[in-house]
């Protein structure tokens, strides 16, 4: 039991091995994926790892953690820090175990079953744990403990349309609306959505998952001066461990003057989100994950840090400059944030078969569905995020290179599609197709971008 992984169990070291390899020699535009640091590994494989922790720091339901306290403290400290909130006012609960868990938490929090929620539709670039579902069924769980009605976008601009959010809130009269997108390149108008849920008498829930490490360094606009709550993932662009947070707001929630005399309403969500969080949705937390997101927040406060993310915003401009130049459709004309969604209905092509024949030459990027798709299998889109290879050195030239292997990635689908017969051009055929090593262009870009990514450090 004391030997190496390569030692005790050499398969999972083999397939491991191809796995960093695959990642080193690979273009990765996952706009949820990204690299994070050697100091952040180093805490993930620690002995943080071997104690049960139930419970919160000072009421634990096992002994020995006055060590696994005083992290999970720095943590909610740092999380704080790097946001720049008031902890008179905010709170934090750092034990979530991912993104989508903590979303359900705080609902079960604030909401009872079949309570009513708004979130921005998916294929509209909402998430799927803003209650999606479709006509014919609930596709997140979310959608089946809770009455959900999405809001959209305009489809000629793709900017989301908060007057016709504004009209059927109102109609609707939900307990929680859900700010928040997994899809989505523009700014989003936090204090219009104050206004919406200030009519309605709704809760303002954010979910800032993919432009958490954006708001942090500063180079998107905060949602926390308008929010009641905010949830994250942590391993985005904040480039922590796989986990989340919740941040929910404390003191006075509102000030009415009733019979002449002034009354406060304060928020009653700390102790319901604690609740929420364990015992009601999780045991031990994951200490070596909590050690690796305070040792994450406290590099997200640095002037590098802030760099990092300013640079992650001049690429995906960068790729946005370099993809109009080449006549690609973006959805909402372009970005603010860290990703842009390509729209391939000029090309006629779908999302799927630009994808596949991008994992064939050592690009990963992931299909997506832009306004009016009907199909997450085969939509028309394609989302491309810039922080990961942010982290790993890219500058805006190397983008603008990225955009050129792409764009060639686009003509060889066009070309593979047109030569299929059409008795075999469903997507599985395709797919054997460029997998088959039979399209020699596939095969030498495959090889000059597996040379090339590897000229970028990979942390391990």
């Amino acid at each position: 039991m004391e030997k190496s992984l390569i030692e005790t169990d050499p398969e999972i070291a083999e397939i491991m091995k191809k796995e960093i390899q695959r990642q080193r020699e690979s273009i990765l535009l996952i706009a949820s994926e990204n690299v994070t640091s050697r100091a952040v590994f180093d805490a993930l494989g620690s002995p943080m790892s071997n104690k049960y922790s139930e419970g919160y720091p000072g009421a634990r339901y096992y002994g020995g953690n006055e060590h696994i306290d005083a992290i999970e403290l720095t943590c909610q400290a740092r999380a704080l820090e790097t946001f720049g909130l008031d902890a008179e006012k905010w709170g934090v609960n750092v034990q979530c175990l991912s993104g989508s868990p903590a979303n359900l938490q705080v609902y079960q929090a604030i909401m009872r079953p079949h309570d009513r929620l708004m979130g921005l539709d998916l294929p509209h670039g909402g998430h799927l744990s803003h209650g999606y579902q479709t006509p014919q069924r609930k596709i997140s769980a979310v959608s089946t403990y809770f009455e959900t009605f999405p809001y959209r976008v305009n489809l000629e601009t793709g900017i989301i349309d908060y007057d016709q959010l504004e009209q059927n809130a109102l109609m609707y009269r939900p307990k929680v609306i859900v700010a928040g997108t997994s899809a989505y390149c523009r700014t989003i108008d936090y204090k219009r959505f104050r206004e919406i849920c200030d009519k309605v008498g709704c809760y303002l829930m954010v979910d800032m998952a993919h432009i958490s490490g954006l708001i942090a360094g500063r180079v998107n606009d905060s949602p926390f001066p308008y929010a009641d709550i905010v949830t994250t993932t942590t391993h985005k662009s904040l480039r922590g461990p796989r986990g989340a947070m919740i941040f929910f707001r404390k003191g006075v929630r509102k000030t009415e003057m009733k019979a002449g005399k002034e009354i406060q309403t304060l928020y009653d969500l700390e102790g319901p989100i604690n609740f929420s969080v364990f015992p009601g949705h999780q045991g031990g937390p994951h200490n070596h994950t909590i050690t690796a997101l305070a040792v994450a927040l406290k590099q997200a406060q640095t002037d590098e840090f802030r760099q990092y993310q300013q640079q992650v915003i001049k690429n995906a401009k960068a790729l946005e400059h370099e993809f109009k130049a080449r006549d690609y459709t973006l959805v909402t004309g372009g970005t603010d944030n860290h990703m842009v969604l390509i729209d391939l209905k000029p090309q006629a092509l779908d999302g799927a078969r630009v994808e596949a024949v991008l994992e064939q030459i050592n690009i990963a990027c992931n299909k997506n569905t832009t306004p009016g798709d009907k199909s997450a299998l085969t939509p028309c889109g394609i989302r491309i995020g810039a922080p990961a290879m942010t982290s790993r050195g890219m500058g805006e030239d190397d983008f603008k290179r990225v955009a050129g292997y792409i764009d060639s990635a686009v003509k060889l689908c066009k070309s593979v599609q047109a030569d299929l017969p059409k008795e075999n051009n469903k997507l599985k055929d395709f797919k054997a197709k460029v997998a088959s090593g039979e399209v020699e262009e596939i095969k030498n870009l495959k090889k000059e971008i597996a040379e090339w990514a590897s000229t970028f450090p990979l942390p391990i």
